[in-house]
């Protein structure tokens, strides 16, 4: 039963484990579980069960918590006309049509995702929404006018240069015109109400307790110099804003917090609301930069605020992974060869082969990270910035950093989760919407609750009981304790007493004596894929340990717990996959280097075997007549290892 309570995901599996026994029998011993199991005293905020599925031991659910569609205005400039309805849609296993454009194909092609998922939020941009509902209802008094016109025209998609270009020369009419907003904004302004009225009637009408959770969110697209600064916003139920608070209107991302804050967390207790940052890896050392706003007496209150406004950090979409890069300033321990995994800042400038270097940022910020320039700082990844949270706290005593992970995908076309490498194919998918074949097909969201609702997925995230994926559906679990009995993986209630004992992925473990040491329950499971096409073995699993250091050092170390630098490979002419895998791993470990007046935080990544990237499938295609011109480039990258991270645990020495 153990196995499955690690596993299970849909509703009813918990009792798997029952099958083939006789109906009186499966009864008797259901009830006897239920018992042992509500003896265990399990820490946790959820006491009432509203679904047949409840588990208070928690059960792994995937989904997709950034979502953009045609209401958003770059995704109707590259022809996405799918709604939020068809974004939910599309999420519980219904065709529906996407724009394909790229250089030799232009057309609707039908898509269907391979497996349903069991949550999801369309997060569309606050930014321009009323202008795009003016401009794309031909009810709209300017929907005739030029400027109109001219920002309903696709954009050129066949590199990110002409598209970056072109798009902003299109937001500059969609915000400046007075041909469509009027002299004070205020018709575009007043049109904001309509879409946002239509986000959260899908959300709601789409939501089905215990079988699939939507949440009403949208997106604040703040971009500072060119450098990304973008969060998701995530209503925990149907009580929110009376508006979304936009980047036009907010432009100061802690005056964002604040407002997000007054306005819902503040303001009503039935309003609860979390902003997810994402894309800090382009972010030229803003996103969580620990230069706060106005007077340094404020520093603390700051620091507070976003510590509660953002207890969640997407790492991992479409543009890239944000965990860790190599050679940054400052940052001590060994080259980590797994952290040149998808790098958006490592990609060829677009129509070229060139690769752009970059200074580093230090203690400073630069600009123009979307724009693939300016400097790289050890604060646009995550595995550092937990590490500077951890020395902030030292200095102010809160620290703002103290975040869990998730993946994403950023999908402009509606279709969440859309993150299967196989489909992107040129054939069933387009490749990329902006730069094909150089975007990543995105990430996915994980979360352990106790049941599929609201209420428990968003308390977890809260608790930063989370993980990210690149893509699979692999299953892991973190948990640290002052003393785990080293044969715990062998114990049929693991997952009881590491509940009981310690605190899992997102908690905070603070050991009673300077002579003990951390204790880790690690635990993974492959991806099971479906019957025609299974999830690729697992190669290994990793601790990876974070601490800050003297004269503004950060310190990193990678742990192998099991697994090894297999043989294992992939031919990339033909995507076969050959060598030994691991289906699932268990380890328990201790620490047997830490320093009890550190602090210090842990967090599991655990890589698959290496596989086809959507590139590779492309390339060996053998449907395609025409092929991109990529395949034939020897800078083209047509594996991928897979991967997934659990949030961090953090932990201290009571004095």
């Amino acid at each position: 039963m153990s196995d499955c309570l690690i596993r299970c995901q849909k509703k009813g599996a918990p009792m798997n484990f029952f099958s083939n026994i006789h109906p009186f029998q499966k009864n008797i011993l259901s009830i006897l579980v239920i018992l042992v199991i509500s003896t265990t005293s399990i820490a946790d905020e959820t006491n009432q069960s509203s679904c047949d599925s409840f588990n208070p031991l928690k059960q792994a659910y995937f989904g997709d918590l950034h979502i953009h569609t045609g209401l958003s205005a770059d995704a109707m400039l590259f022809g996405t006309t799918n709604r939020p309805d068809d974004a939910y849609a599309f999420a519980q296993g219904k065709s529906i049509s996407i724009q394909k454009l790229t250089d030799s194909i232009d057309g609707l092609t039908t898509v269907t995702i391979e497996r349903p998922l069991d949550f999801a939020a369309v997060t569309d941009h606050a930014e321009n929404i009323g202008t795009v509902s003016l401009c794309t209802n031909p009810e709209s008094a300017v929907y005739n006018t030029k400027d109109c016109q001219f920002v309903r025209k696709p954009l050129p998609t066949h590199s990110m240069a002409a598209f970056s270009s072109e798009l902003t020369k299109v937001f500059h009419t969609m915000y400046f015109s007075e041909n469509i907003c009027g002299k004070d904004r205020s018709a575009c302004k007043a049109a904001v109400y309509s879409p946002w009225q239509e986000i959260q009637r899908s959300a709601n009408n789409w939501n089905k307790q215990c079988e699939f959770t939507t949440f009403i969110g949208y997106e604040y697209s703040q971009t500072l110099q060119g450098s990304n600064l973008h969060h998701n916003v995530i209503f925990a139920n149907e009580n929110v804003t009376d508006v979304p608070i936009s980047s036009r209107d907010v432009p100061e991302v802690f005056d964002f917090y604040q407002k997000l804050n007054n306005d819902c967390n503040l303001a009503n207790e039935n309003c609860q609301a979390i902003a997810i940052p994402h894309n800090s890896n382009i972010s030229n050392g803003k996103m969580f930069s620990l230069d706060y706003p106005g007077d340094k007496n404020n520093k603390h209150r700051w620091a507070q605020l976003r510590a509660d406004i953002v207890p969640v950090v997407e790492s991992f979409q479409e543009k890239g992974d944000s965990e860790c890069r190599n050679g940054l300033w400052n940052v001590i321990g060994q080259n980590d060869e797994f952290c040149e995994f998808e790098k958006y800042r490592n990609w060829p400038v677009a129509g070229t082969k060139q690769v752009p270097s970059f200074d580093d940022c230090e203690l400073g910020t630069g600009a123009g990270g979307f724009q693939n320039k300016g400097c790289v700082s050890r604060l646009d990844y995550t595995r550092t910035a937990i590490a500077a949270g951890i020395a902030e706290h030292q200095s102010i005593g809160v620290n703002s950093l103290k975040f869990g992970f998730i993946g994403s995908t950023d999908n402009h076309y509606g279709t969440a989760a859309d993150v299967e490498e196989w489909v992107h194919d040129g054939i069933q998918r387009p490749i990329a919407n902006v730069e094909p074949g150089r975007m990543s097909t995105g990430g996915i969201a994980g979360i352990w609750a106790e049941e599929n609702t609201r209420e428990a997925l968003f308390a977890a995230m809260k608790r930063r009981e989370v993980f990210a994926t690149s893509g699979p559906r692999i299953a892991l679990r973190l948990f640290a304790a002052e003393k785990i009995d080293a044969k715990m993986c062998s114990q049929p209630y693991r997952i009881e007493t590491a509940y009981k004992e310690g605190v899992p992925m997102g908690g905070e473990l603070a050991l009673t004596s300077s002579t003990s040491a951390p204790h880790f329950l690690a635990i993974a499971s492959q991806d099971p894929g479906t019957s025609s096409r299974p999830g690729s073995t697992l190669q290994q699993m990793q601790i990876i340990k974070v601490w800050p250091g003297k004269n503004n050092q950060l310190h990193q170390k990678v742990i192998r717990l099991a697994g090894e630098n297999s043989s294992a490979n992939v031919d990339s002419k033909t995507c076969r996959q050959s060598g030994h895998g691991h289906t699932q791993f268990c380890r328990v470990w201790k620490d047997p280097d830490y320093d009890p007046d550190i602090e210090a935080a842990y967090y599991l990544r655990v890589l698959e075997n290496q596989s086809c990237r959507s590139t590779g499938f492309t390339c060996s295609n053998s449907e395609l007549s025409t092929k991109p011109a990529y395949c034939e480039e020897e800078s083209m990258i047509k594996t991928i290892q897979e991967r997934a991270w659990s949030s961090p645990i953090w932990v201290t020495t009571q004095e």
